[in-house]
């Protein structure tokens, strides 16, 4: 969670970026977009707002702004410093045919900014829920307080407007004493609130309407067309579900409540709403009407307020927005034919260009920890071989390619992505033979004479011998010519885990920001020796003569291992492969996890003896 918190910090950074973005397209817009669409604008952020909390991966983070991932991890001790330490012996266990040399990476300590950063967030939520179950009370207790409208002519005066809107549902209007200006309550039972004192005051004669004009401060005091433009108004909110936009409002300044930009937005998604109910009543009027309506608004302007309630909806503003209605109506005309078309355009341009930005703020904020997989296929079957996993955590997964058929051991951990560690350089060869950087018949990187804690690392390698005996420094040499643009366009183009390489430039596959599930590597393999990667196959040919442990009448079989050693011990052990037997292929992957002796040859231990026990290889 503490992880999190970081990536939404960061994610808040592209919001606000995005908010300018949309202020900047309603003010260029502003004489095409209408006032219902201006305002619906508004709700594509709500849902941009909602994004960094929905656990989907839509595309990967694009390169030009890795940097920051590889500047925080720089920042703090981590996997950079992994060759400092080195486990004292090779690792056993790997039944001979196959070397798994590992260097050990030092644990990440928790992250002490994200812990404080999650504490001040969620102590900010509790005190904005508090507020608004304040003000919700407030509202309840104004409800219990309320009358149902006893005065006639108003109730007539409101039939008359629910009829001329269309409104066939009998919405309940009260008085009460509590409010100086009308409003519209409820999301599933709405009920519109009027002041004792605009009831009373329409009751009065023309004269004492005067009389009263100077005490209460009203300049002609309520008459019948102002009460029938604010029943509109609050008609309007209830046609147009503006409770809906009000409890996402609500809700969004709760969780965003330290975002400045968030709050600006928010408030202004409320005038604007107010500014589109006024132009739906103005479109219910006669032009000589727009007039009045706006002497409505200027009469009562010192009178009516903002709602202090939280999901209300009203006639009210304050001054300043006052003014931006006001000039609104002003200047209203009823839109053309050709006005709507290019509003329609300017809105759909700029929905495009706002859901656009939508991946600049999932890749961060979304834990991409897991692979959401379709586990409800008809050729998915579920089996237990705890067994064979002893007191490790683990998962196996085993896909029969002539049957399409897969079978899996612990879905859980089978979706779970953790650090590919050596299995990665399967697909950093495949890149680097891609690039020319080495090729199928010349594979050769001349040793640089550090001296390594690996005898078998201490001398020139090629692509087999670098395969077989897992070189750390051969990849990484592979990696310095490929670079890291072109490092994650390779990842990003055939789907690698979580695409994420800002662990460090020469670790990010070592216990550190690129992480893979069990299920994804299947896949990738199944891509792999079907060709479907778009790669040349004399190089995917040369990656698989690479990873080809035994061949025989029987058929043959490749693998790969990988061990996750951190401080010093083995916490992340990989077996992955295919066996090509002589009429099916079958593809797996065995990851085993622990404190301590989770190494890639335990793992591919009990791969052997599970695929033996399956009769697929002896």
């Amino acid at each position: 969670m503490a992880g999190f918190m970081i990536r939404f910090f960061i994610c808040n950074v592209f919001i606000s970026g995005i908010i300018g973005i949309l202020l900047i397209a309603k003010r260029i817009f502003k004489n095409s977009l209408s006032s219902r669409m201006q305002y619906n604008l508004w709700f594509l952020l709500l849902g941009l707002l909602a994004v960094p909390f929905i656990p989907l991966r839509l595309i990967g983070f694009p390169q030009i702004f890795s940097w920051l991932g590889r500047l925080r991890h720089s920042l703090s001790p981590g996997t950079d410093a992994a060759m400092g330490e080195i486990a004292g012996i090779d690792p056993v266990g790997n039944a001979g045919w196959m070397n798994d040399f590992a260097l050990s990476a030092n644990s990440d300590s928790p992250s002490i900014a994200g812990y404080i950063l999650l504490g001040i967030w969620l102590a900010g939520i509790l005190a904005m829920t508090i507020l608004v179950i304040k003000s919700s009370l407030r509202l309840r207790s104004l409800k219990k307080s309320a009358l149902p409208l006893q005065n006639k002519e108003v109730r007539r005066l409101y039939d008359r407007c629910l009829e001329e809107m269309g409104i066939h549902r009998k919405i309940p209007v009260c008085s009460t004493a509590f409010l100086k200006s009308p409003i519209i309550v409820g999301l599933l039972k709405p009920c519109i609130y009027l002041p004792i004192h605009l009831i009373s005051d329409y009751t009065l004669s023309r004269s004492a309407r005067s009389e009263r004009a100077c005490i209460t401060g009203y300049p002609n005091g309520c008459n019948e067309s102002d009460m029938r433009y604010m029943l509109l108004h609050e008609l309007q909110h209830y046609k147009h579900r503006d409770a809906i936009g009000n409890f996402l409002m609500n809700l969004a300044g709760v969780v965003y409540w330290f975002n400045p930009f968030v709050w600006h937005s928010l408030k202004e998604m409320r005038n604007d709403r107010e500014i589109a109910c006024d132009t739906s009543v103005l479109k219910m009027l006669e032009e000589d009407d727009y007039e009045d309506y706006g002497n409505t608004l200027i009469n009562f302007a010192e009178k009516v307020s903002l709602t202090p309630f939280p999901f209300a909806a009203g006639l009210g503003g304050n001054m300043k927005q006052m003014k931006q209605r006001i000039m609104n109506i002003a200047s209203y005309e009823k839109p053309t034919f050709m006005k709507r078309l290019k509003g329609a355009a300017a809105f759909i341009l700029t929905a495009v260009l706002l859901i656009g930005l939508a991946p600049f703020i999932s890749t961060y904020a979304a834990d991409g920890s897991r692979y959401l997989w379709n586990s409800s296929s008809e050729n998915i079957s579920t089996v237990d071989l705890s067994a064979y996993f002893g007191e490790y955590e683990g998962s196996f997964v085993l896909y029969d390619l002539g049957n399409d058929a897969w079978s899996i051991h612990d879905m859980e951990h089978a979706s779970l992505r953790v650090a590919p560690n050596s299995t990665y350089k399967i697909y950093d060869a495949l890149f680097g033979l891609e690039e020319g950087v080495i090729t199928p018949e010349n594979s050769f990187i001349a040793w640089n004479g550090e001296n390594y804690p690996f005898k078998a690392w201490n001398t020139d390698q090629t692509l087999n011998s670098a395969m077989s005996s897992s070189v750390n420094w051969y990849f990484q040499a592979v990696d310095e010519q490929l670079g890291a643009s072109g490092i994650y366009s390779y990842i990003q183009e055939i789907g690698y885990g979580n695409e994420n390489i800002n662990g460090g430039f020469s670790t990010y596959w070592m216990e550190s920001s690129l992480k893979i599930s069990p299920i994804e590597q299947v896949e990738l393999l199944t891509k792999l020796e079907n060709n479907s990667l778009g790669f040349a196959s004399e190089n995917v040919n040369a990656v698989k003569d690479a990873i080809c442990l035994s061949s025989s009448d029987a058929g043959t079989f490749y693998g790969k291992t990988g061990t996750g050693r951190v401080d010093g011990q083995d916490v992340n052990g990989w077996f992955i492969g295919f066996v090509e037997t002589t009429d099916n292929t079958y593809f797996f992957a065995t990851n085993i996890g622990a404190d301590r002796g989770a190494a890639g040859g335990n793992a591919a231990e009990i791969t052997m003896s599970i695929l033996s026990d399956m009769n697929i290889w002896n």
